[in-house]
């Protein structure tokens, strides 16, 4: 698993070290990107967009492409593996290489993400929401209409509630789809969101070097992809009995259970209940709400993690439940309110807070000499050591800085003070998209989802209600399509590509162009199909989070600041001191104690939806770990590996075969435990 130390927060080798790395991978990667591998991404790319809208949307209960550990790409990734050995078998010759596959398989999992909540499902119900479910009892028009600019939404923001094409889109046509109406806003969001990608550009080429070579990373989400991708994993993985073995174990349950669905005769194995259901009385049934899923793809994930880290991830969400808990047992059940738009309390969301900041600067801490000395080379136009990156060293900085700018420019544009647009971006971009990033690179989350918002940090230091009408109407908008859900974060793929290349024999710089025509085609795909998809159907009957929750939630929870007062509780500022210093006191002893068990990053992930989904499948695979090291040691625990793919495949697989017979019989599927 690696150096304790390093994985946690490791400081830089020397330069000397550092380039003779560099040399031993140029040595060894070699291959660059070949027009087939893009075309064939391409190909696969677009029936992919549409399968994952249709899936998610309409068949509503497959969310199939919705985070870092992604159904939807790795099954079709299966497919393209098998479509391929039987091409080589047929032309006595290897049609995609193992690096070509790599290609295939990040620009499908970067256009899957985009059409799911990486940034479609977001963009195009927050545009006209806002109109749509405008009345005279919420007042949406009187307190959000005046401050929209009009190249930022489809409809005028002059006129009525519920304008035609608001009305349309929620309630469906038979007629003419309203393009037009959509031409200009889609243009005006493509700057940021072209800004914004282009910053997740920027860290990925920027810090996989630090994250993967220096600080020795795992990267756990890069194992299953590359069984697939590696003939020598394939073939071990495939002729292996446990991996078929885990693989009828979590297949059958869903196939099982998607046959339930189609006729109800048939039983079901039942993979969720709600804890809170069997405590009603006080203090216990104070406990947030704490669903039990069982994933058996997530416990095959989860099996690969370091098991400190494991532990630590399981025992901090309990941690959050106790808190609950122990105040309502001493009477100060005023702590228990919730934090806005998240599911934890909001004493927790700012604790997040704490850790979240306290991280980010342990993360520049340890990455400062790298920093330092590449900004260096960069100066003396050197060597930089950055041969093999996603590109040159100087490139990354300025495309981090033009695309910050953008970002900032963009929201001072639509209406945000400089200072708030800054604080906004500055925030979204360089805290939390940071520390979602390492989550998956060194905790291997599944999903990426944080506690609290840039506007949450505003309120620890006054009521937001300060910020003024323009500035809360621009940020209910940014909220609902960047910083409140970040399931599907681009930034990540993005990482565990660039790491599975070293494993393959890819030229870093070579996922460069394949990945920029991913993210233009994908948005334009994507886009014309969800636009499509409501005016056909009707949004107001498709899935209720995408077309009646997110995109509502942050104007709700603005507007009683805009039309009134906020005061936010006092406990807030001690709650966040509390996260502060927890999280500087398990780095320092982190640092110095190798058998210390809790992890800083547990702790900052333990109000989020992750773990609130994940934390059985989590504890589990801690059980299971633990005690086939202890007893039985490091060769029986990889001797087991295959079993705990075989459950990732199995479920996946599944989830894939039913996501494409509802799209095609248009009838329902089975519940995945990964909502």
């Amino acid at each position: 698993m690696g150096n304790q130390k390093g994985q946690d927060f490791g400081s830089a080798p020397t330069t000397a070290q550092a380039a003779a790395e560099t040399a031993g991978g140029l040595r060894a990667v070699r291959q660059r990107a070949t027009l087939k591998a893009v075309c064939f991404g391409l190909l696969l790319s677009v029936p992919a967009i549409v399968i994952v809208s249709y899936a998610e949307l309409v068949v509503k209960e497959i969310q199939i492409a919705i985070c870092q550990f992604n159904p939807a790409a790795l099954g079709l990734l299966l497919v393209v593996v098998l479509i391929n050995r039987i091409l080589s078998a047929f032309l006595k010759r290897s049609f995609l290489s193992p690096p070509e596959v790599l290609i295939v398989y990040t620009m499908t999992v970067l256009s899957v993400m985009i059409a799911s909540r990486g940034l479609m499902e977001k963009l195009l119900p927050a545009l006209v929401a806002v109109n749509y479910f405008a009345n005279i009892q919420n007042r949406w028009k009187e307190a959000f209409f005046a401050d929209t600019p009009r190249w930022l939404v489809p409809f005028d923001p002059t006129g009525p509630e519920t304008q035609t094409v608001s009305k349309l889109f929620y309630e469906g046509t038979q007629g003419p789809i309203p393009w037009q109406e959509w031409a200009t806003p889609l243009l005006s969001w493509s700057i940021v969101v072209a800004a914004v990608w282009s910053v997740f550009l920027a860290i990925a080429a920027i810090w996989r070097r630090q994250w993967a070579d220096h600080e020795k990373l795992n990267f756990p989400l890069t194992q299953p992809p590359l069984q697939l991708i590696d003939p020598s994993n394939w073939s071990a993985v495939v002729t292996n009995r446990l991996a078929w073995w885990g693989f009828a174990l979590s297949a059958s349950v869903f196939f099982l259970n998607g046959l339930h669905v189609l006729h109800p005769a048939i039983p079901q194995v039942r993979v969720g209940w709600v804890l809170n259901d069997y405590f009603p009385e006080r203090p216990l049934n104070a406990m947030y709400y704490t669903p039990l899923y069982t994933s058996y793809a997530a416990v095959g994930f989860a099996y690969f993690l370091p098991t400190q880290l494991l532990f630590s991830l399981w025992f901090f969400f309990w941690l959050t439940r106790l808190e609950d808990i122990f105040f309502s047992a001493i009477g100060y059940d005023h702590l228990l309110i919730g934090m806005p738009l998240y599911p934890t309390r909001l004493y927790i969301g700012y604790q997040v807070m704490g850790a979240y900041l306290v991280l980010v600067f342990i993360f520049w801490r340890a990455a400062y000499p790298f920093l330092k000395e590449a900004i260096r080379s960069v100066r003396r136009r050197g060597q930089t050591g950055d041969e093999d990156e996603l590109m040159p060293y100087s490139w990354s900085f300025l495309l981090a800085t033009v695309g910050f700018l953008m970002a900032v420019l963009w929201g001072r544009a639509a209406g945000l003070n400089w200072w708030v647009s800054v604080t906004e971006f500055a925030l979204y971009l360089g805290v939390v998209v940071m520390v979602m990033a390492r989550s998956v690179a060194e905790g291997g989350l599944m999903m990426t989802e944080a506690s609290f918002r840039p506007i949450d940090v505003f309120r620890l230091f006054a009521p937001k209600h300060l910020l003024g009408r323009r500035n809360l109407t621009v940020l209910a908008y940014t909220d609902a399509v960047f910083t409140r859900d970040l399931r599907g974060l681009l930034i990540t793929p993005l990482l565990d590509s660039l790491k599975m290349c070293e494993k393959v024999g890819l030229r870093r710089r070579s996922l460069l162009l394949p990945v920029g025509i991913s993210l233009v085609v994908s948005f334009l795909v994507a886009a014309t199909y969800q636009l499509y998809i409501p005016y056909r159907y009707s949004g107001i009957t498709l899935y209720h989070y995408v077309y009646q929750g997110n995109p509502r939630w942050s104007f709700e929870d603005h507007t009683p600041a805009i039309l009134g007062r906020d005061d936010p509780p006092g406990f807030r500022r001690p709650a966040f001191g509390v996260g502060v210093l927890l999280t500087l006191l398990m780095w320092f002893a982190r640092s110095r104690f190798w058998w210390f068990p809790f992890h800083p990053l547990a702790y900052a992930l333990s109000g989020s939806w992750t773990l609130i989904v994940f934390w059985f499948p989590l504890f589990a695979a801690w059980v299971i770990k633990s005690l086939l090291l202890r007893y039985f040691g490091v060769t029986v625990f990889h001797r087991a590996a295959p079993f705990f793919i075989g459950l990732i495949f199995g479920e996946f697989s599944m989830a894939v075969l039913w996501a494409v017979h509802s799209a095609i019989r248009r009838k329902p599927g089975p519940f995945f435990p990964w909502p």
